[in-house]
């Protein structure tokens, strides 16, 4: 198929590759002119495996291309995806200015073509958004009706950052948000080489589903900290009990890792917006609440710990691995490391840091009031402790390294470590949901 794909960030050009990789005919479009040239030069603009060396095969396939000009991509497609960002407003609530600003493009392109397309969106919005917003602008900037000059679907997407290509190729299942059957069908013959179960639903149940789906991965991660802060207290280590209750068919194994909570584009993101929109409603989801209350206190545990071991944090040097939200990205939203980094700034500390792929996010934020290292090693130097706030593979097996320290003491937010190893080597070492010190 012809495949059109408004909006070039993660979700975007993942999309846009994958199709390509699987024989279709894709454009990519945005409106910043450099984006458009990286792809077109074969350069990711997000860090994710595979994503740039997929990119420059398809486009030496002549099966993808960038351009900034959405009438061109809308003419060219029979699908047209839409995949622009749904950024948080102050309050929380869901910004739909990308996703007005496209429809309204998308409509004007249209009006002027007499072939059947697809409007499929991509993005993530809150349930009845593509029936009440992306519909009406549609059908009022083409002149046309959706269900009969042109079909609507919403298709969520349910990629991992670090595993987004591999999720893209291996989905768990394809939902299919309808507006009406001949929409679903173009939809259904675009994935019917997938190897998964298909679900076809209307529009709103589809948006739905993305909404719960992060629900309630974020509270199963809410969840594991929450009990990992009580087995601190007994005397228990949580990666036992979550092995234990991992077994039970009913629960699994999934999201269960206990650290520092989560982060990124889409949790905290989409919760957070799911909590505001039933505002209107005159519903109260204490639950997801309370979800994403504990989830911003748990950023913080390294923190508390900090505070038990020096009465006075002043001037101390501290080391933190990693800054990204999860190893394998590059992505700093929302990223436990800046609440971290945050709050130790204003106790004057000395704060040096290494990261494998997000050093040039981070500078964006911080600038110049931390230290960017090279390595590991450069990273502890003369550290007074040592914070790991990423969970990359790289930081499994530094033991030795410890060595470099000031004090050899360790405050492990993502549990990379064997306690016992520490004890042997005699670092002080301190897990989540682990009888610390």
């Amino acid at each position: 198929m012809k495949i059109s794909i408004i909006g070039t960030g993660y979700v975007g050009l993942v999309t846009g590759v994958c199709l390509a990789d699987t024989g279709n005919d894709v454009v990519c479009v945005d409106i910043i002119k450099e984006k458009v040239e990286a792809i077109n030069e074969g350069r990711a603009i997000i860090y994710e495996d595979n994503l740039e060396q997929n990119l420059r095969k398809n486009l030496k396939e002549n099966r993808i291309k960038a351009t900034t000009n959405i009438e061109d991509a809308a003419r060219h497609a029979d699908v047209i995806f839409i995949s622009v960002g749904t950024p948080s407003r102050e309050n929380k609530s869901i910004d739909l200015g990308f996703i007005e600003n496209t429809s309204c493009d998308i409509g004007k392109a249209l009006r002027n073509e007499n072939n059947y397309k697809v409007i499929a969106v991509k993005s993530t919005v809150v349930p009845g958004t593509t029936e009440n917003v992306v519909i009406p602008l549609l059908e009022e900037f083409s002149g046309k009706k959706a269900g009969s000059d042109f079909g609507v679907c919403m298709i969520p997407e349910f990629l991992r950052e670090g595993r987004a290509i591999y999720d893209f190729m291996n989905p768990d299942r394809i939902i299919i948000g309808e507006y009406d059957e001949e929409s679903g069908n173009v939809m259904a013959e675009l994935f019917k080489n997938f190897s998964c179960p298909i679900l076809r639903t209307n529009l709103r149940t589809a948006e739905m589903i993305k909404y719960a789906s992060n629900a309630f991965l974020a509270t199963k991660i809410s969840f594991i900290n929450e009990i990992a802060n009580i087995c601190e207290l007994k005397g228990i280590d949580v990666n036992e009990v979550a092995e234990g209750i991992g077994l039970d068919k009913r629960i699994g194994p999934h999201f269960l890792h206990a650290g520092i909570g989560f982060g990124g584009s889409c949790f905290p993101k989409d919760v957070s917006a799911l909590i505001s929109s039933t505002d209107e409603n005159g519903y109260e989801p204490k639950l997801l609440n309370e979800v994403m209350e504990l989830n911003e206190r748990q950023k913080l545990w390294p923190v508390k710990k900090l505070k038990e071991i020096f009465s006075d944090l002043k001037n101390k040097k501290l080391a933190i691995l990693g800054l990204s939200f999860k190893r394998d990205s590059d992505d700093m939203r929302e990223a436990p490391s800046i609440s971290i980094i945050n709050f130790l700034l204003k106790e004057k500390c000395t704060i040096q840091t290494y990261d494998p792929k997000a050093t040039e996010n981070a500078k964006k934020i911080f600038g110049n009031r931390i230290n960017y290292c090279k390595n590991i090693d450069e990273c502890l130097n003369d550290a007074n402790v040592c914070i790991i706030a990423s969970d990359w593979d790289e930081f499994k097996e530094i033991y030795d390294k410890f060595e470099l320290m000031k004090n050899k003491i360790v405050i492990d937010g993502r549990r990379m470590l064997n306690p016992e190893k520490c004890k042997e080597l005699n670092i002080k070492y301190y897990g989540v949901g682990y009888k610390n010190g």
